[in-house]
């Protein structure tokens, strides 16, 4: 398995602390890679964020082989843990009432790929040039989106878009979305807080993940154009590729990253 990866976080242009945290690192077998987004004032969105990361990581750290029929329940298992933790601590910290956090999870290997997911943070894959959203925002706007009520424009502007229905923290059980399938040369997949979904259009993101740059350079230019359009929130990204073993990528390979859209 050879994969070039890039991830990171940035604070954006409003709020004055970050409370995403990220995951990204490989051994020979798997790699894993994890977005989660926190919530909850006097810092406790921060601890939620770097709580559930810390014992997914920890549950998963021996998962190498993907297709072993237990791997899944393993996945969600480990968010499940991830959810009992952070909420048995709102119980015991008052002031930590109310905390929780987004858990978007990718394991990957050179043949198949597992998710474990939980709220609103993404996780896209583009395959041979079409780009799919694996994940389902557990949200109220994606509620209205199934029911019919809005379209997604719509509900990528509507006032309770941060709204969500689902997170670890919430309550004392959860029940994580669990998703696998087979991994392939040329996949990209992208991890991103709805910092980043948010304020960049799924066309654009669609635009800069088929372009032929490199994994940092990706990275960089989905973060600035989330602070170019505002900025709003926290934004998170992990673009991971799956390359070929004798790939040899560098920067004489590398195509300029296409120029965002100017309105008006």
């Amino acid at each position: 398995m050879h994969l070039a990866v890039a991830a990171r976080t940035d604070t954006g242009r409003v709020r004055k602390g970050n409370e995403d945290t990220l995951h990204a690192d490989a051994n020979a077998h798997r790699g894993i890679f994890i977005v989660a987004d926190g919530m909850g004032g006097h810092a406790a969105g921060e601890i939620a964020s770097e709580m559930a990361v810390e014992v997914v990581t920890r549950d998963l750290s021996e998962l190498n082989d993907l297709e072993t029929g237990g791997a899944s329940e393993q996945v969600a298992e480990a968010l499940r843990e991830a959810n009992r933790a952070v909420f048995e601590r709102t119980r015991r910290e008052l002031e930590k009432a109310g905390m929780g956090t987004t858990v978007s999870a990718l394991l990957l290997s050179d043949t198949h790929y597992i998710i474990g997911h939980v709220g609103d943070s993404r996780i896209y894959l583009v395959r041979d040039g079409e780009m799919t959203q694996l994940t389902r925002d557990h949200s109220l706007v994606q509620e209205q989106v199934d029911a019919g009520l809005l379209t997604p424009e719509q509900a990528r502007r509507h006032p309770q878009s941060n709204v969500i229905t689902r997170c670890v923290g919430m309550a004392d059980e959860i029940e994580p979305d669990v998703l696998e399938g087979e991994a392939r040369m040329g996949d990209c997949f992208l991890l991103a807080s709805d910092g980043l979904t948010g304020m960049v259009e799924d066309r654009r993101l669609h635009q800069l993940l088929t372009s032929r740059a490199a994994p940092a350079r990706i990275v960089d230019a989905l973060i600035s154009e989330a602070n170019n359009n505002g900025g709003n929130d926290n934004i998170t990204a992990i673009v991971v590729r799956v390359l070929p073993q004798e790939s040899h990528h560098t920067d004489r390979d590398i195509t300029p990253i296409p120029p965002a859209r100017v309105n008006g």
